[in-house]
């Protein structure tokens, strides 16, 4: 038994809470797994895991095993990367979750220049606007915008997102120019639905002209939970759309899309880069959260 493989498949199964799972993110068969493990208890001479048929938890002696792995596999992570950055090239790899239209519009186009910089990296990008358990989905790191639902998580705030609504040209001349958002509201406009990741309902928003401040969401015929989604359906004419102006200049400036309300005011969206608490952030990740702070310093100016 390779003592390194055994410990660390235990510590990713009480992560995720499963074999499967574990199995998954160290890219080994569950068969494998549950050997090492089974192997580790042996050795041990002590059981580590209560298996059930909807979860695996550790045991009393499981729980005070894996906090010393963990700490553990951080300090010899710790080593590794202190002797790659001290070479200059971090290496190995790292698996970000990052919002659609970010990766398409800003992410995306400035890798050649990240990889270029760091060769020996290898980036795993997840791009969706679900809900990512870092942990479980065995994910470095996640950029999100909004305020974070999880605070364990250690988060750095990296930018702020402009906010405005817009609307396409073929729906306003179909629908007209509303005047006032609470017109939004009744029967004639509509609105293209977002669906966070986990709101129960469509997103509210607050716009504020003077002393007047109002929060609607509108009358939806279309909801979706994907940025890029939202964005067509936007264009295409279905419903007026609140839109970060990274995501809408472009087509504002080609005449796709017009700003509407432009006297009322939406407050910022926050954008966060978060990951999990651990004494020793290993080099590679320490690289790419001041390559992602440094991008979007520039992309996306406060």
């Amino acid at each position: 038994m390779d003592r390194f493989d055994a410990m660390q498949a235990f510590v990713r199964v009480v992560e995720a809470g499963s074999f499967t799972k574990a199995a998954d993110a160290l890219q080994l068969s569950r068969t494998r797994v549950t050997q090492l493990v089974q192997e580790l208890e042996a050795r041990l001479r002590v059981r580590l895991l209560n298996r059930s048929t909807r979860r695996v938890q550790a045991t009393a002696d499981g729980a005070a095993y894996y906090a010393q792995a963990v700490r553990l596999l951080a300090e010899l992570d710790e080593v590794e990367s202190s002797l790659a950055g001290a070479s200059g090239v971090p290496r190995g790899r790292l698996r970000v979750d990052v919002p659609s239209p970010l990766a398409r519009l800003v992410l995306v186009p400035a890798l050649p220049g990240f990889h270029a910089r760091y060769p020996e990296l290898e980036l795993e990008l997840g791009v969706s606007d679900r809900f990512v358990d870092l942990i479980g989905d065995n994910v470095d790191c996640v950029v999100r915008g909004g305020e974070l639902a999880d605070p364990s998580l250690v988060a750095r705030r990296v930018g702020e997102l402009q906010l405005g609504v817009f609307a396409a040209p073929a729906y306003l001349a179909r629908a007209g120019v509303p005047s006032h958002p609470r017109e939004l509201e009744g029967t004639h406009h509509r609105v293209v639905g977002y669906r966070g990741a986990r709101a129960g309902r469509p997103l509210m928003y607050a716009m504020t002209r003077g002393d007047e401040t109002v929060e609607v969401a509108g009358r939806a015929t279309l909801t979706v939970d994907d940025g890029n989604a939202y964005l067509a359906a936007g264009l295409a004419g279905i419903g007026l759309l609140w839109l970060p102006r990274y995501m809408a200049d472009a087509h504002v400036a080609a005449g796709e899309l017009r700003p509407v309300f432009e006297d009322w005011r939406l407050a910022p969206m926050p954008l966060y880069l978060a990951y999990r608490p651990n004494p020793h952030v290993s080099a590679r990740l320490r690289v790419f959260i001041d390559w992602v702070v440094a991008l979007l310093a520039r992309q996306l100016p406060r």
